[in-house]
């Protein structure tokens, strides 16, 4: 149960004779004051006068007493249903019986919880009829301030309208919080920097706890007001490894902060008074792991998911958590889809489609004559429209799962009830049939179910859940026939999650629940319409001045679920499942200027496993330069080596196009002879890329060119004729090209920082994305054409989906990077400030910066092999560079 992290159970299930009391005993939205070591008084004045030992506990709507003996039920008495509170025998006679009731205080009222008799969880016993019971403090000097916090609280509780009671509550609650502060005798160490202090509730499943909030420049504290569970929460900064700002009720005033990178549980959840107390804390946290933690988005997440480095589960996991879904608020609690359609077989096949569910529709769109009626329905209803009266994620569903391992939490929402044995969660293929059939059963799953902890199908704390029609008691989930035991189910689960199928499907559940068709006419399209209190601004509850109003509101937002926040509003990418081989070079910076043969010793491109460039690049950080050579009076602009690798071609500002022997060292010639002239722009050319004998040319006149150019033979000479094939035109000057590793997409950089993405086939625009505020330095395709990275002015580098045109990552460094290689997942760039930087783009920062050039790095060229390296910069030098393994 992720709200319940495995140690915790352990200890709460080692623990379960020794602590009863929880704030789940509380009713939702009330709040756990104060306690008090006290006495229960049993027939009082007579002869046979027993005492229990216990602890009176002071709640906004109750009073709470726990007795020591764990046989003897927890008694709980609703404010609301008392009929007189006072100090008990305060009737000013002098004798000896008066002064034995010091310190007492009785309470007649007409109905009485009894919880946990006998230590064991059940549905909680009411007893009716007028009655008294009397109370004997410990401390005898605190009758007169019990009293009158009961008396207050009892006031609250009876007034006539929901909102004035919450009202009066609240005012009592931050009176309380006013006439307290945080004890800084907590501080872990006496050189911590205070920094700040607020307000604030610590949140749980179901329940709040008041308190107050410090940060020091080392440490995160929480100090209950109550004192429970614990005198004070401490949380190290340096442990921290994500933060995130959350809306709990709608509002932004929520903060969860995890210690941990992949587990869904944070360490703790603080809901605030005010929102500027909120983003104020969130500030010092951020502040401090600016330089030891990477802040992930959504879009980072989708390119390690796409990528392969973060797996189906672990990638929902992170969109739960962006969009605001936590393990601490069953009303916003993580959603995972329903993904086999087979609970019957003998065998699961995951070979087979048919085992699963159509994950581009909605659970309330799976079944064609249920949804025939819904649009019925749906048609006739007046605005505004929806199809389900039910949510797929809500308080009640999570716990319809989970009511074998939390128990109490079930109580709790249900007024001290367990649902009906019918409608119990019995069997996973039963309940399966129901969100496909049943009328108003629309639920999707909770991560529980693709986890490894099988607790919650099974009734280890042997509840008594009820008997169903049939005779039989509910006790374990009945499971379908493939699965072995709850082990094996799970096990299966996670199987299927992760199967190729769903691989290759789930960014389509994904634009249901967290992406472009959760909303708006793409909604109404996949027939994916809740009722409008579901989703995000869909009301404003500062807007609503009747308090009764607002508070019925709130109450039934709450229990009946809420839409993510939504995260894409473009379609989102699918999941890359095959690698696709491909050349790594991803500039024209690669092509041949020469058809020399293949040296002795020079492995062909053939002969090059994947195996090997993925090495190479693994160790990209170990660059280490071999030679330098200074062969330009101005900046190098671009680089290309000839096929065996002897020969490298620079070009550069000062308007010559070299030739320089590796082998040698030197230079071998200066090229001003020209062979054949082009005109074929009307300004200057910025660019040009030599594919399978076709030029592509980008200019400053805002279009790209495609040329063929075909060998001729004239008088002797050998020249060339160009024929014009497709003019691709821009609204403003092209800065650069590249061609993916098929030369059937181009992806080009204008100066307004707008990077296209075309169809070569068809000289058609895919995508036009506004990447950058300035000029686009560089752009270039990822080796398996799924990604396009691009560079620019601003010093941003932006991941670009090439199916979708999404921009799903973005990095900003301290200088713009001009040129940049990559194999789709690391990046070696050529800074502005003369430095080499390899980028991990699946970390989203910089691993190594390695000192290169004295100017701009402008040019960079890599062999096949991934081992060599060559840059040029505008300190005039080429740079020889191999990799140290």
């Amino acid at each position: 149960m992720a709200f319940i992290r495995k140690k915790q159970r352990e200890q709460q299930l080692q623990l379960y004779s020794k602590e009863r009391f929880s704030l789940l005993l509380l009713n939702l939205e009330e709040y756990y004051f104060e306690q008090h070591t006290a006495k229960h008084i049993l027939c009082e004045g007579h002869q046979n006068e027993r005492k229990t030992q216990g602890s009176l506990k002071i709640c906004s709507k109750s009073v709470i007493f726990e007795p020591d003996e764990m046989f003897q039920p927890i008694i709980k008495i609703p404010l609301r249903d008392c009929i007189k509170i006072e100090k008990h025998g305060d009737n000013g006679a002098n004798s000896l019986f008066a002064k034995t009731q010091q310190g007492r205080i009785s309470l007649v009222f007409s109905q009485v919880y009894f919880i946990k008799e006998h230590n064991i969880v059940a549905p909680y016993k009411i007893e009716r009829g007028k009655m008294q019971y009397v109370f004997e403090l410990d401390i005898a000097g605190k009758v007169e301030d019990v009293v009158e916090t009961l008396l207050q609280l009892h006031r609250a509780s009876c007034l006539d309208k929901l909102g004035d009671q919450t009202a009066m509550i609240t005012a009592i609650l931050q009176s309380r919080l006013a006439r307290t502060s945080f004890d800084k005798n907590r501080f872990q160490s006496l050189s911590e920097i205070f920094k700040m202090e607020c307000k604030a509730e610590m949140v749980t499943p179901l329940v709040t706890n008041p308190g107050h909030v410090c940060i020091t420049d080392t440490n995160l504290y929480f100090q209950p007001l109550n004192g429970y569970p614990k005198p004070v929460v401490q949380i190290t900064l340096q442990d921290v490894r994500r933060i995130y700002k959350r809306r709990h009720g709608l509002m932004p005033l929520g903060l969860e902060v995890f210690c941990t990178e992949d587990d869904l549980c944070s360490d703790i959840y603080l809901k605030f008074y005010e929102s500027q107390d909120r983003d104020e804390l969130y500030f010092y946290i951020a502040t401090y792991l600016e330089n030891h933690v990477t802040e992930h988005t959504a879009e980072s997440y989708m390119l390690q998911w796409q990528r392969g480095h973060i797996s189906n589960y672990q990638y929902l996991l992170h969109l739960n958590n962006l969009a605001d879904r936590s393990c601490n608020d069953l009303s916003q609690y993580p959603v995972f889809p329903w993904i086999i359609n087979d609970y019957f077989s003998a065998e699961l096949d995951l070979s087979n489609p048919e085992t699963f569910r159509d994950l581009s529709k909605p659970v309330g769109a799976l079944n064609k004559e249920r949804l025939e009626r819904l649009l019925i329905r749906y048609q006739e209803m007046p605005e505004p429209k929806f199809m389900y009266g039910s949510h797929y994620s809500s308080p009640g569903y999570v716990l319809f799962y989970l009511v074998r391992i939390a128990p109490e939490h079930m109580l709790c929402l249900q007024n001290g009830r367990f649902d009906h044995a019918d409608r119990m969660f019995n069997s996973i293929a039963e309940t399966w049939k129901n969100c496909l059939d049943g009328a108003t059963d629309f639920k999707e799953l909770i991560p529980e179910f693709y986890g490894d902890d099988f607790s919650f199908l099974v009734n280890s704390l042997k509840l008594d859940l009820g008997k169903r029609q049939g005779g039989k008691m509910v006790d374990d989930v009945q499971l379908p026939p493939w699965a072995s035991g709850p082990k094996d189910f799970l096990q299966k689960s996670k199987e299927a999650l992760e199967s190729n199928y769903v691989s290759e499907h789930l960014h389509e559940w994904i634009d249901l629940i967290f992406g472009y068709k959760q909303k708006g006419n793409e909604a109404i399209g996949a027939h994916n319409i809740f009722h409008p209190l579901t989703y995000e601004g869909g009301v404003d509850l500062n807007s609503i001045e009747d308090p009764d109003e607002k508070v019925a509101m709130l109450t039934q937002i709450l229990e009946f679920g809420q839409t993510p926040k939504q995260l894409f509003v473009i379609p989102h990418p699918r999941r890359i499942t095959q690698k696709v081989k491909g050349s790594s070079q991803p500039s024209s910076q690669s092509a041949s200027l020469a058809d020399s043969p293949v040296s002795p010793g020079e492995e062909s491109f053939e002969d090059l496993t994947e195996e090997s460039r993925t090495l190479a690049w693994n160790n990209i950080t170990k660059l280490k330069l071999h030679e330098s050579y200074k062969i330009h009076k101005e900046a190098i602009t671009g680089i290309a080596v000839s096929f065996n690798g002897s020969s490298v071609f620079t070009t550069s500002q000062d308007s010559t196009l070299k030739m320089f022997s590796k082998e040698s060292g030197t230079l071998q010639r200066t090229f001003g002879r020209r062979q054949d002239t082009l005109m074929g722009h009307d300004d200057a050319v910025s660019k040009i890329s030599w594919h399978n004998n076709r030029l592509y040319s980008a200019s400053w006149d805002s279009t790209v060119k495609v040329w063929s150019c075909v060998p001729v033979e004239m008088t002797g000479t050998k020249r060339h004729h160009f024929e014009l094939l497709a003019e691709l035109e821009h609204d403003v000057s092209v800065d650069t090209i590249s061609l993916n590793s098929a030369s059937t997409l181009l992806v080009s950089g204008t100066k307004e920082g707008i990077v296209n993405i075309w169809d070569l086939t068809t000289a058609t625009m895919l995508h036009q994305i506004s990447c950058h505020s300035g000029t686009v330095y560089n752009a270039a395709f990822s080796p398996d054409s799924r990604h396009v990275l691009s560079t620019g002015e601003d010093g941003c580098l932006k991941v670009i989906d090439v199916q979708t045109g999404m921009l799903i990552s973005s990095m900003t460094s301290e200088h713009p990077q001009r040129c940049f290689l990559w194999d789709g997942n690391c990046v070696l760039a050529g800074s502005q400030s003369g430095e080499l930087l390899v980028w991990d783009l699946i970390e989203a920062r910089v691993s190594e910066r390695i000192q290169g050039h004295t100017g701009a790095v402008t040019s960079m060229w890599m062999n096949e092999q991934c081992s060599s390296i060559i840059t040029g910069g505008e300190d005039r030098q080429i740079m020889f560079w191999k990799l140290q393994y």
